[in-house]
Formats: structure tokens, sequence, C-alpha cells
């Protein structure tokens, strides 16, 4: 019997293992970004746009890999992929750990985006060696350990910096990393590649990741200031251009990183409409919270410094880690609307009273837990209510497009917080006034508002 038709070799629980401690490992270098922000900034001398960069950067490579991570794997064979995958992420963790400034830290995080495929090719690996019921238990296992190393990096960052250096925030994990993958190459044995008519749709990967790249720094740039009129036009027909061109090669394409047609149903138009608003407010979030925990206390600020941060943001984490495994239940008790809008009334009324109250630290973090909870809940009730609207050969196709679209609204929200914070800078110490942080959270309660008319709207088209 050939290789391609053999019965892939059964897998142990030593690999399993691996490849949880690979997730976990992941999660940690990926989370580390977030409570050390403020820190970055000070080391590297930027403004918060640009360091919202930093954290932006590994999300837009994750929104072009994720829909062809699944694709790649069939394709050249899942362990094949994930070991390749795991040297561009090892040496994106690397170059960060010695990065003298933001331009190479940002390369850095670039080709650490990629960490976003591994997921994806784990389930693709336990599905292949395994039956479905023991599939379903490792996917969990992997799952749960990248959330916990999530929460792994919120910790450590701190300590780590202050121990160290901020290098070694990203030194350690991608040491983790390199080990572990050396395991996994060791442990999981080979997966034959699956034989495929349709080719992986570069053209799209390039234009969609020069389209993101393109818009979020042209938003720095303009929100710094100074550029004349016809830089800020050409910055603007640059961003038109690219995603005008990305849309044309995705419908044309045999076979699109992210099939636009789906658009066209109702259910996943309204699905990616609520699931970029959520998220665009759920983004800014994230990026303004520890950027008021690090202000001085002498001032309207809290003076907190790496660890304390992390320790203040931990909560969030865990309300969001376990708001994915609400919302599929909730969507399927109440339907994905009811979840949407209680959701966003939580959401939107906790930012407008955290604009005009955030004197103390316990505000800030009941805020970060209730929004975290919220934002995940809503988001998840919206992909399982697409993934079960639309036909079972379909589901890969409307799952990917959903979580494309979640990446790319958190990294527009936290670039769009760092704008706000960047306006309001004073020009003399470069730290951001009070007011800029009441303009961003009344302004990401505002966005988060916007999903009950959103709601609304698409309820009355429905109904009509």
């Amino acid at each position: 019997m050939s290789e391609a038709v053999a019965s892939p070799a059964r897998i142990g629980r030593p690999a399993i293992g691996a490849l949880g401690i690979l997730a976990l490992a992941l999660g940690t270098l990926q989370s580390v970004v977030e409570p050390a922000l403020p820190l970055l900034q000070r080391e590297l001398g930027v403004s918060p746009a640009e360091g919202a960069l930093v954290a932006n950067a590994l999300l837009v490579t994750g929104a072009v890999v994720t829909p062809v991570a699944g694709k790649l794997g069939d394709r050249y064979g899942g362990k094949r992929v994930l070991v390749l995958l795991m040297a561009v992420v090892s040496a994106g963790g690397l170059l960060a750990s010695v990065a003298p400034n933001l331009p190479v830290l940002l390369l850095g995080q670039v080709l650490q985006g990629v960490m976003v495929g591994a997921l994806p090719l784990s389930f693709i690996l336990v599905r292949k060696h395994l039956s479905a019921g023991e599939s379903q238990v490792a996917i969990g296992v992997v799952v749960a350990l990248f959330t916990g190393g999530g929460m792994v990096g919120t910790l450590v960052a701190g300590p780590i910096a202050e121990g160290m250096s901020w290098h070694g925030m990203f030194a350690l994990p991608t040491i983790a990393i390199i080990v572990t993958t050396l395991v996994v190459t060791r442990l999981m044995p080979h997966d034959p590649p699956v034989r495929s008519d349709t080719g992986i749709d570069w053209p799209g990967v390039v234009l969609l990741s020069g389209a993101l790249l393109a818009f979020m720094l042209g938003l720095v740039t303009v929100t710094s200031g100074g550029l004349p009129p016809l830089v800020v036009g050409a910055l603007a027909v640059v961003v038109v251009a690219l995603a005008t061109g990305w849309v044309v090669v995705e419908r044309r394409a045999a076979s699109p990183m992210v099939d636009l047609r789906m658009l066209a149903k109702p259910a996943m138009w309204n699905a990616c409409v609520l699931t970029f608003v959520i998220t665009v407010s759920s983004g800014m979030v994230i990026l303004l919270l520890p950027q008021l925990f690090a202000v001085s206390a002498d001032g309207y600020g809290f003076g907190a410094d790496t660890t304390d941060i992390g320790l203040f943001l931990l909560p969030g984490a865990i309300a969001g880690a376990v708001s994915d495994s609400v919302g599929g239940v909730a969507a399927r008790r109440f339907g994905p609307r009811a979840v949407v809008v209680v959701g966003t009334v939580a959401t939107a009324a906790t930012l407008l009273v955290l604009a005009s109250l955030h004197t103390a630290a316990w505000q800030l973090v009941l805020a970060k837990v209730v929004t975290a909870f919220a934002a995940g809940v809503g988001t998840t009730a919206l992909l399982a209510g697409a993934a079960t609207a639309v036909e079972t050969r379909d589901t890969g196709i409307a799952t990917s497009l959903l979580v494309v679209t979640r990446v790319i609204g958190v990294a527009l929200g936290a670039q769009i917080g760092g704008a706000v914070l960047a306006a309001g800078a004073d020009p003399t110490t470069g730290r951001p006034a009070e007011a800029a942080f009441v303009t961003g959270f009344a302004t990401a309660g505002l966005v988060a508002a916007l999903s009950l008319l959103v709601v609304r709207v698409t309820k009355k088209g429905v109904q009509a």
C-alpha cells in the first residue's frame, strides 16, 4: 500500500503533551507585549500610536496566515508546515529579543505572527492520528494550554523585564518554543499530504498584508502630525488601491484565502459587521487600560510597573478565557442576537462610566473584566451562529472569515486608541492628557453601542 493511502500512525500522550506545551509557550510569547507596552514605549522612545504597532504587527500576520494554514497543512503535511512555521516564529522571537529599535522589533513581531497558524495545524495533526472522540479531548487540551499561556505571559512579562530586560520577555518563551518544537518533531509521526487541485492564493495573501500594514502605518503617521496634505492623500490612495486589489483578486481566485462571496449570505454579513464593531471597541480598551495604569501616580494615573499591570490585567484575561466557552452555550440557548445585545449594553455602559470615573485601580480592573467577557461571549456566539447558519461544507470558510474580521477589528481598535492618546499628548512631556483617555473610553463605548444599531437594522431587514 502506498504512503498516500496508508493509515496514519497513532500518537500517544507524550506527543499530545508536547503539542500542548508548545501551545503554552506560544500563548506566553503572544501575550507578553500587552502589559509591557508602556515599558516598551519608554525604552524605545515612541508614542502610544507607534507602540500599538508592536502588538498589531503580530495580529496582521495572524489574520493573513490563519486562512491559509490549514490548506498548507493539507497540501504539504501538517507536521512539516508546523515545524516550518515554528522556525519562522523562533526567528521572530530571537530577533525581537535583540531588537535595538522599533523597526527591528516590528519585524520580529511580524515573523512571530505566523504562530496563529499553529492551532489549526495542531488540530489537523490530532484529527489525522486519533479517533473523533480522542481528537476532541486533545484539541481541548491544546486550546486550554494556549489560553493558559496567555495568562502566563501576562504575569511573567513584568518579572522578566525587571529581572533581566524587556528583551528577555521574548527570549525565554522563544527558547521554550525551540526546545518544544524539537520534541514535537521527534514524537509526532509524519502525516501524508492530501492532493488538491486548488492552489494557495498567494496574491491575496500579499495584498491583504500590504493593505493592513499600510493602513496602520498611515494612521500612525497621520496622527503624529506635520505631514503635508499631499502625503496624507498618497497614503490613502495606497491603502484603497491595495484593498481594492485584494477584493478583486479574492472574487476571481479559484481558491481564495477568504471567500468574499460568503458575505452575500445575510447571516454572514451581519455576523461580520457585528464582530468588527465589537472587536474595534475591544481593541481600544486593550490599548488604553495598560497606558492609564502606567501614567505617573502624581497626576491622574497609578504609576504601575509592568508586573503590576500584568496583575491588574489578569482577571480580564481569565474572563476572556471563560467567555469563549460560554459564548457557544449562550448562542444555542438565547440566540446570537440576544447575546450581542446584552454584551453591548454592558460594554457601552461600562466604558461610558469609566470615561468619567477612573480614580481607582479596581474600577479599571472591573471594566477590563466586563468588556473582555462581553466581547468574548459576543464574538464567540456570532462565530457559533454563523457556523450553523451555512452549509456544512462552508463551515471552514465562514469561520475563517469571522476569525480574520475579529483580528482586523482588534488591531484597528488598538491603533485608534493609540492615535487618540498620541493626538492628546502634551507636546513637552509626551504624556497623554487625562482628556485623551476620557475621549478614548467614551469613543470605545459609543463604538460598542453601534452594535445595537446594527442589530436593529438587520432585524428589520430580516422581517422585511
